[in-house]
């Protein structure tokens, strides 16, 4: 599990919530008590949004001391799996965060939200709607006009148990009956106009089988199961604003039944992430799944938190973005660019540097020994000196980068051209004498000469002044590699949106805003160090980005990387 970076050091950054939460703290409120959860529906992985809300929620409560608890409001049964379950816990951990004994599920409170229903029920606050979903909608009324009220209102507590318990009994089809809060159907806030709490589902749910064939709307669900645990701030992003409203009436009804004491847990909502260059739906992330336009959940350039750690990203990269972004009330939008800045930050810090080639073309130097090998020594990070070094195999034939070489330099080429000196780094300085061709005039190999007295670290090789300074592998001693170079699965901001220039009867579909270039496969060789190294290690490989062993497909013997991201933003001037 990562661990998660110390706070000691650093101010915390202040935000509205953590102002409110602090301020709540310091009045007693809550006897100081903090409380938070973060609540996932087990329908689907966890993506970039999640992060923020896990490091808001995990976070404040660590820095405040207070406890966070990971609770599965696993209310709808045709769509959760433990297999989501796991993939959540898994996520969570690997952020950094840790609920301890504090790991809950909206199903184990089944019981009690059943009881509750049936008290809103005597109370005379819920009964038994008979319309269809149809009629309902008719009948609910608009944004502008009031809804009206069922002719089914006003059945008799009687009834309304009767029926409830029939329909907890599986007497009746799905959609036959559900129940329904009564508050006012002339309600300007349409959330109140009497909203459905509990509808009949003949399906088996993941953890209590075929016990139950009424489930809880997640509205009704929610603030129980948040009162149930004493949460004390229960942070939502703004699309749960409008139903605020009914999260209060709800508690503050059963409150007055003697069900919870005072003071009741408090919604606080905060803008949701919105990230250019990916799409965070649910059901666009599925279509891309089961469309085959990734590689699956966990493919590197899906914006899930298992794609994420497959591609390399770090935990410590999303905490980082997580504080840069912030915590706002106003929706807007974050670049693609501050994520993948945060990982590179993180991992110029923490990565060890390798050579990999990944275009290569052999270098022959004609005038070192057939057979011959020496080792030559390269720091594992130029900024960190207690990490030490490890030795790279010089050779008579080399693999270098084929875009370093030019048979006819551009002006301002500074790497091999005929007649012209490079270091090679770690090694020796060259100078090119020409290349080998095939009958087609493609260039199959570049020869140079070394001069024996050039290599680094000994005595007069700074006696040599060049301008070019080579990455390279010994052909004998070097490992193949399937590398992967990842890029952005989309190549517009906005997927979907109109673009400028766009007719103005064009109906775009984020599908055609894929990028094509988003994954490259390629055979490249790499330093033997790298032959041997485990799966999920993460290096810079010099001049081309940082890349990581491929968690599942890596083996030792028969590597496999994952571009993670390239040394630069390679889109800040891309006109994308």
């Amino acid at each position: 599990m990562s661990s998660a970076p110390s706070n000691e050091t650093q101010a915390p950054v202040q935000n509205f919530i953590r102002s409110a939460v602090e301020a709540d703290q310091r009045a007693g409120k809550w006897g100081g008590r903090i409380e938070t959860r973060f609540p996932p529906e087990p329908n689907g992985y966890l993506h970039y949004g999640h992060a923020k809300s896990i490091c808001l929620n995990f976070g404040l409560a660590e820095e405040l001391g207070g406890a966070c608890h990971l609770r599965f409001d696993d209310t709808n049964p045709t769509k959760e799996e433990q297999e989501y379950v796991d993939a959540i816990i898994e996520s969570v951990r690997w952020l950094g965060y840790d609920w301890g004994e504090h790991l809950y599920y909206a199903s184990d409170y089944f019981p009690r939200m059943v009881e509750f229903a049936e008290y809103l029920i005597k109370a005379g606050k819920a009964y038994v709607e008979s319309l269809s979903a149809e009629e309902m909608r008719a009948y609910r009324g608009t944004l502008t006009e009031p809804g009206r009220n069922s002719p089914y209102r006003d059945r008799t507590i009687d009834e309304n148990l009767d029926l409830f318990a029939r329909m907890k009994a599986g007497e009746f089809p799905d959609g036959a009956h559900i129940l329904r809060a009564k508050i006012d159907m002339a309600s300007p806030n349409i959330n109140l106009r009497d909203p459905a709490i509990y509808r009949i589902r003949h399906a088996s749910h993941h953890r209590t089988g075929d016990q139950w064939c009424v489930y809880p709307m997640y509205t009704f669900a929610h603030p129980i199961e948040d009162a149930i645990e004493n949460i004390t701030h229960s942070l939502c992003t703004l699309e749960f604003e409008d139903q605020r409203p009914f999260y209060e009436w709800l508690l503050e009804q059963l409150a007055e039944g003697g069900f919870f004491e005072r003071p009741l847990p408090q919604q606080i909502e905060f803008a949701r992430l919105n990230l250019t260059y990916v799409v965070l739906s649910k059901r666009k992330l599925i279509e891309l799944v089961e469309g085959g336009h990734t590689d699956g959940w966990d493919d590197p350039r899906m914006p899930t938190l298992i794609g994420a750690r497959r591609r390399g990203f770090t935990a410590e990269g999303f905490r980082n973005f997580a504080e840069r972004v912030g915590i706002s009330k106003a929706n807007s939008w974050i670049d693609m660019s501050v994520l993948e800045e945060c990982m590179r930050e993180h991992l110029n810090d923490t990565a060890e540097r390798r050579v990999a080639v990944l275009d290569p073309v052999k270098l022959i130097v004609t005038n070192y020994p057939e057979g011959q090998s020496e080792d030559c020594n390269a720091p594992n990070h130029p900024l960190k000196p207690e990490l030490g070094s490890r030795t790279m195999p010089f050779s008579r034939e080399l693999w270098i980068e084929r875009e370093d070489f030019m048979e006819e330099p551009v002006k301002g080429f500074r790497r091999l051209f005929p007649g012209n000196k490079v270091r090679l780094r770690y090694g020796y300085v060259v100078e090119c004498t020409g290349c080998e061709k095939d009958a087609e005039g493609n260039i199959t190999a570049v020869t140079c000469e070394y001069f024996p007295d050039s290599k680094s670290g000994t005595p007069g090789a700074d006696n040599y002044k060049v301008k070019g300074n080579l990455h390279w592998v010994s052909v004998e001693h070097g490992v193949e590699a399937e590398v992967r170079l990842y890029d952005r699965l989309f190549a517009y901001p906005h997927p979907g949106q109109r673009r400028e220039g766009d007719a103005e009867d064009l109906e775009r579909n984020y599908l055609d805003d894929l990028n094509a270039d988003s994954k490259r496969t390629i055979r490249a060789c790499l330093e033997p160090s790298l032959g041997d190294t485990t799966a999920e290690s993460r290096y810079q490989f010099e001049r081309h980005g940082y890349f990581v062993a491929d968690r599942f497909d890596h083996q030792v013997g028969s590597p496999v990387f994952n571009r993670t991201v390239t040394l630069k933003d390679s889109w800040k001037n891309s006109g994308s």
